[in-house]
């Protein structure tokens, strides 16, 4: 894989956690497209690392919400754990996904 200029990944990186800031999620919606066609990424390296991006800024947006916000843990459960179980079935099923159709 072709290294991509730090300029691009970090201005990539910015415009994500920004829209992930502001909106609570969404940062996957601009991290993919800018990933593979800014950046150059790979589809399926595309796909990892905007997965690995989007962690750790879900994480930030969380604790910013929670602190910020009237946060009830106990509502938020059945989707923690949908989003669990959902995460493992597509990460096992990901591999066996035509390039074609992540595109």
């Amino acid at each position: 894989m072709k290294s991509a200029p730090k300029i691009k990944c970090a201005v990539t990186g910015l415009l994500a956690g920004a829209a992930n800031g502001f909106f609570g999620a969404g940062g996957g919606m601009l991290l993919v497209p800018l990933l593979s066609r800014w950046v150059k990424l790979e589809q399926r390296s595309t796909f990892a690392t905007s997965l690995a991006v989007i962690f750790p800024m879900c994480i930030v947006s969380a604790v910013v919400s929670i602190i910020k916000t009237d946060f009830n843990i106990v509502s938020a459960w059945p989707y923690l754990a949908g989003g669990l179980v959902g995460g493992f079935i597509g990460g096992r099923i990901f591999k066996k996904i035509p390039v074609k159709w992540l595109h």
